[in-house]
């Protein structure tokens, strides 16, 4: 089956990558879409350090082909969003509802698929414990969330990473109040959930940023009320804030990875304000912040995945999506086989895309 492999020196689809047969409490998934996100990208810059060669792609929906005899949760012929957490579903911290702080779906470095033969077969790392960039994957029942039959799976699979991420953030995470004030730095696909996931919340104003005038368009149309662009780097983005909110914002969401954009979002905030950091820089990074201006309650906070409950989550932004109060279908901006996975690369680095989504079915 193809998928799309990175080994280290150039992403490219080979043609004979097959996937091992099922263990306890896992299903095999036939990928119908798969999200191009910036993690993705992170693996092939360096900015996230993933063993090579690995299978890419963090953020699908497919249709279940197989089951393990003893998974409940989903049967052949559903269609299911993935979830990154590879989550035990037993442990303490998923028994209160924290299935991030698993330390089962951290770290755990699965080789479920395997190209060429005899000699020249080499096993295959699975990216974010899902690797959909592949026909068909085996994941953990408990990544496997079902979703009703008509709602269009190009959509829904953005639910798994972007959607969960931003949207999770501001529910779940930040617990962004009515009326509060937010500011988005980065207004690609997380910081266009941030954003939306503030409108939801009743935020009030939602102040989007980015370097690129294209996402004004993008940035309105999922919630922002205001949109500012620095326009080189004298640009005091403090300064155009406070000129919409004097006093500064109760949120910011930094969904680049700046560390530099981590400090000035520091003195973005109003006292009592939270930064929430979403981006990710490369690793080792570090950051800083003047520390007297922490003592007006600010605080700073990591996320990962959106602070995400994904077999509680994922049902919930189906039903947003469903009462037309969730975009998704506005996320996917183009579609492309999986054999244009570059031509994809290249139009999310020029900034003309919400999300492109690769389609494998």
């Amino acid at each position: 089956m193809k998928a799309l492999v990175w080994d280290g020196t150039e992403a490219k689809v080979e043609t004979d990558v097959q996937v091992r047969d099922l263990r306890a409490g896992e299903v095999r998934v036939r990928i119908d879409a798969a999200g191009l996100c910036h993690s993705d990208v992170s693996v092939l810059n360096g900015t996230i350090m993933f063993p090579p060669p690995v299978v890419l792609g963090h953020e699908g929906a497919g249709e279940v082909i197989q089951v393990a005899p003893d998974v409940t949760n989903v049967a052949v012929g559903d269609h299911v969003v993935l979830s990154t957490l590879g989550n035990c579903g037993q442990c303490g911290s998923c028994d209160r509802g924290k299935p991030t702080f698993c330390r089962q779906s951290l770290g755990k470095l699965s080789r479920p698929f395997t190209s060429g033969q005899g000699e020249d077969t080499k096993k295959l790392f699975q990216f974010a414990n899902l690797g959909v960039f592949c026909e068909e994957t085996v994941v953990k029942a408990t990544q496997a969330v079902k979703i009703p039959d008509e709602v269009p799976l190009t959509s829904a699979s953005l639910i798994g990473c972007g959607v969960l991420t931003g949207v999770g953030a501001v529910f779940n995470r930040a617990k962004v109040a009515h009326g509060e004030s937010v500011v988005v730095i980065g207004v690609g696909g997380i910081g266009l959930n941030a954003i939306q996931g503030a409108a939801l919340s009743d935020a009030l104003p939602i102040i989007a940023v980015d370097t690129n005038p294209g996402k004004e368009a993008f940035a309105k149309a999922f919630g922002a009320t205001h949109f500012i662009c620095p326009d080189g780097p004298d640009f005091d983005l403090v300064e155009a804030v406070k000129e919409i909110c004097p006093n500064g914002v109760d949120y910011v969401f930094e969904c680049v990875g700046s560390t530099a954009l981590i400090r000035t979002s520091t003195d973005l905030l109003d006292w009592g304000g939270t930064l929430v950091m979403l981006g990710v820089p490369k690793m080792g990074s570090e950051a800083n912040f003047v520390v007297n201006t922490m003592y007006n309650d600010k605080t700073i906070m990591g996320c990962r995945y959106g602070s995400a409950r994904p077999q509680y989550d994922i049902p919930l932004m189906v039903k947003l999506y469903q009462a037309g109060r969730l975009k998704l279908d506005e996320l996917v901006s183009a579609t492309y086989p999986i054999e244009d996975f570059q031509l994809a690369l290249d139009e999310l680095h020029e900034g003309k895309l919400a999300r492109g989504v690769l389609t494998l079915a």
